[in-house]
């Protein structure tokens, strides 16, 4: 309901109504509109980390937790676990001028989940699967922007297109930063030359 009516239009007479329960069997459980929202915040972040953290967390490598993390999101949009497409991208957008815990929250959310994604290439980077010079923070950046792309799309076409996309950009960046990594660790260390006149005579 949160993700396509928007979270602001929670409210305990509107779920009563869709749950079938008393507004005031909602109330004793939520007490306010905003601890609602809280306690839907909640829910969601659960869904997430069983949906898209996990999957990842046995991984054996850092680059192979980054592909899963990326794909696992991906798949959390396919499977249509929200019908309004990624709850927090959704909600996000809709409290940003909004002060106030609800807001907290959320961007608390999302900076848990691109601090996740840079812990994980700065691993990856120190593994030698992501080349040392790549920005963590803006590879994030790249990665981020193609997975919200994917979701607004998806969400308008209900097409496989977008998602397909979005993993082709995922790889194409990943083996970019994958290659200069490698091209780095073939390269010879130069031998110092001798400085002039040093030799004997």
């Amino acid at each position: 309901m949160a993700t396509v009516e928007g979270i602001g239009g929670l409210s305990l007479s509107r779920l009563a109504d869709a749950v079938g329960m008393s507004k005031s069997g909602l109330f004793a459980h939520f007490g306010s509109k905003e601890e609602l929202q809280l306690e839907t915040i909640e829910a969601a972040s659960s869904l997430f980390t069983k949906q898209v953290i996990e999957p990842a967390s046995d991984a054996d490598t850092a680059i192979e937790r980054l592909h899963r993390l990326l794909d696992a999101y991906l798949r959390y949009l396919e499977v249509e676990t929200f019908p309004g497409g990624c709850f927090f991208a959704s909600a996000l957008a809709e409290v940003d001028m909004q002060p106030g815990p609800v807001r907290d929250r959320l961007v608390e959310f999302l900076g848990d989940w691109l601090g996740r994604l840079e812990a994980t290439v700065a691993d990856a980077q120190k593994e030698g699967a992501i080349d040392a010079s790549e920005d963590a923070a803006q590879l994030v950046f790249e990665f981020e922007a193609v997975l919200l792309l994917a979701n607004a799309q998806y969400v308008v076409t209900r097409t496989q297109e977008p998602i397909e996309r979005a993993r082709r950009a995922i790889e194409h960046r990943l083996d970019a930063a994958a290659a200069r990594a490698s091209k780095r660790k073939r390269q010879p260390r130069r031998s110092r030359s001798p400085q002039a006149g040093g030799g004997s005579h």
